[in-house]
């Protein structure tokens, strides 16, 4: 028990990081990265909005002749790849949103550089090598706990769609003998 006396309150330990940050542009980064993965969130919404709308239209013209069946089938499987390319569009969208936050706060030398670094934080892969001055310390993190959850809120989308898609082909192809 002597070792959790040694830990910190959550207010104390709140209150460390505030003194060690010791800068107010934070919280302006905080309020723009909750603004952006609500975006991010719509964005990703509608992608999904519009592709089962897509699908579900497909699927009731299941009164066509069989060929023409087969190609509204194949039109589907194509608005499930356009979905995927609109999903890295809207991520690629997020870091250019990243780097533009960034530039203003003149942290890095050029606009490149702070491009770079919000690629590099968003999608977590970090090999750069770039030195923050200590009260910038904690921007990595979030902007990486952006790109995180941005890229779980894609994959469960995704996930979502992909199973629409395998659910509606069973259906059509127990439905497919009939027509």
């Amino acid at each position: 028990m002597e070792f959790f006396s040694y830990l910190p309150t959550l207010n104390q330990l709140i209150g460390q990081l505030n003194a060690d940050i010791g800068n107010t542009q934070i919280y302006w980064i905080i309020a723009f990265a909750s603004a952006m993965l609500v975006l991010h969130g719509m964005y990703i919404m509608l992608v999904v909005i519009c592709f089962h709308k897509l699908v579900d239209w497909i699927s009731s013209k299941r009164h066509m002749k069989k060929d023409f069946l087969h190609a509204f089938r194949l039109a589907a499987v194509i608005s499930y790849f356009i979905s995927i390319l609109l999903v890295i569009i809207g991520h690629f969208a997020d870091i250019v949103m990243w780097t533009y936050a960034l530039i203003p706060l003149n942290i890095f030398i050029s606009n490149p550089e702070a491009f770079y670094f919000a690629g590099e934080m968003y999608t977590t892969v970090g090999f750069g090598s770039f030195e923050l001055e200590k009260n910038w310390r904690i921007l990595p993190i979030i902007i990486a706990f952006t790109g995180i959850f941005a890229a779980s809120m894609s994959a469960a989308a995704l996930f979502s769609m992909l199973s629409s898609l395998i659910d509606k082909s069973r259906i059509d192809g127990g439905n497919s003998g009939a027509s």
